[in-house]
């Protein structure tokens, strides 16, 4: 399993693009549109990465148990947007601030991550995830506050610890043998 890999990579790129933007309007610095486009990509490139390397160890049950929570962290997101219409914080007059749904999204792949494969690979994914939380704060339009941020992170984790569970590779094999009035039954578990 190489999901570390994938993380790396997927930093290394958004560290490339988006540290190089310019477009300085004269009342926010460049970091501020680096941090927000960082959060931007990675609000999918982290629920996409869990994905990917679901698929990439053949682990169909978890790519299912990605699915089921991903589309209930979207689900309950977007309706807690719709329900609660609290407005946002930069003076925008639109009424859908909160929970955030990038933070959401981000913490959705972070926590399968961890809860799935572990915190070898977890630690980095909420790492990223995090990035995303601050972007939503510290970016040039500072589109929520801590607790749209918070609340995302919740719906997101929450979502994901409903339908997740450990991955285990073939750990328990059990088996059956039968003949001449006698009956076997095995059950062998690799450490």
């Amino acid at each position: 399993m190489k999901p570390l890999y994938v993380l790396i990579f997927l930093f290394a790129f958004l560290h490339q693009s988006f540290l190089a933007q310019e477009g300085l309007d004269g009342t926010h610095e460049g970091w501020e549109y680096a941090l927000e486009g960082t959060g931007d990509v990675l609000q999918i490139g982290i629920p996409f990465t869990a994905g990917v390397v679901s698929i990439l160890e053949k682990d169909y049950e978890g790519t299912k148990q990605l699915a089921l929570s991903y589309g209930t962290t979207l689900v309950i997101t977007y309706s807690l947007k719709h329900i609660i219409r609290s407005k946002r914080p930069e003076g925008r007059d639109r009424y859908d601030s909160f929970p955030s749904g990038h933070t959401s999204s981000a913490f959705s792949g972070a926590s399968f991550i961890q809860k799935r494969y572990g915190w070898k690979y977890g630690w980095i994914a909420y790492t990223l995830a995090g990035i995303v939380g601050v972007s939503r704060m510290e970016g040039p339009d500072g589109y929520h506050d801590i607790w749209d941020v918070l609340g995302g992170a919740i719906v997101g984790i929450g979502s994901t610890y409903v339908y997740t569970t450990p991955y285990q590779e073939g750990h328990v094999n059990i088996g059956f043998a039968s003949g001449n009035k006698d009956y076997l039954l095995t059950f062998k578990y690799h450490f």
